[in-house]
């Protein structure tokens, strides 16, 4: 079965963007599930299902929004368990300044 393509715009928020797809790209290239977004303001508290909990700040071209949007980071954490249906939408996922979704409020 061939799950269709998804496209979003390429410059959303953060925040946004990982509502949506609930994966958390790590600085060493493992993808995390996320388990819960606690917005604050301009910032969130974000929960993984292997325990980490971390501060991120809502920004347009942060470091993690620009790994998730090249696909940067492939691996995913074997202990948050990340299902393959979601690593098989992510990778059908793609990202364009002038064309798709640009995932309102």
């Amino acid at each position: 079965m061939s799950e269709k393509k998804r496209y979003y715009r390429k410059k959303t928020e953060l925040l946004l963007l990982l509502d949506k797809m609930k994966l958390w790209p790590s600085r060493s290239g493992v993808l995390h599930g996320i388990k819960e977004i606690d917005r604050r303001g301009d910032y969130a508290i974000i929960t993984t299902h292997c325990g980490q909990t971390f501060t991120v700040r809502d920004s347009r071209n942060c470091r993690a929004g620009r790994w998730l949007r090249n696909k940067w980071a492939v691996k995913p954490c074997p202990k948050c368990k990340v299902p393959e249906w979601k690593l098989e939408k992510y990778s059908k996922t793609f990202f364009s300044s002038s064309y798709g979704s640009s995932l309102k409020k």
